[in-house]
């Protein structure tokens, strides 16, 4: 085969033949799409769990907590005015809040007693947002000075919608 060497800048194209180059990517194209195999997705397993056995209900312990409302009230120039937790009052004291959370939620001990404690935060619109930051740490947890662990009380917290969109 005899090779045909043109002298620089004689200015002659080189062109690509594009159907080849077609076809080669159709045949790739199909040779993918036979040999795909659909997989079912990993841990879907219908797995048939025993029914828990009845258990003594303690009358201590209630089975629910009443839903939990905190308003949060702001002055005119956009600081925190008041806290209200269920029309109760706390002034603008975010850890006597933490207190009343504990003793609703963990009781004496401090442990959590439910996972289903919600609270849904009501604020004026124009608060500032660090309030509602410090609102959503007073009600969501605390750190245990004992261990430095943290301990969860709230996890379940979302906002009262604005009436008209904003």
């Amino acid at each position: 085969m005899r090779f045909r060497h043109a002298p620089r800048g004689s200015g002659e194209k080189i062109e690509l033949q594009m159907t080849p180059m077609i076809d080669i990517v159709f045949q790739l194209l199909v040779f993918f799409i036979m040999t795909f195999k659909i997989v079912a997705q990993e841990g879907d397993f219908n797995v048939k769990m025993p029914q828990q056995a009845p258990q003594e209900v303690q009358p201590d312990i209630p089975e629910e907590l009443p839903p939990m409302t905190l308003r949060l009230r702001a002055a005119a120039d956009g600081s925190l005015d008041e806290l209200l937790l269920n029309q109760q009052s706390f002034g603008r004291d975010f850890a006597r809040l933490n207190q009343h959370i504990i003793t609703l939620i963990g009781g004496a001990s401090g442990a959590p007693s439910s996972g289903d404690a919600e609270v849904e935060i009501d604020s004026d619109p124009n608060l500032h947002y660090r309030h509602v930051i410090d609102a959503i740490s007073a009600v969501s947890g605390y750190v245990d000075r004992e261990t430095g662990e943290i301990v969860r009380l709230v996890e379940r917290i979302k906002f009262k919608p604005r009436a008209g969109g904003g």
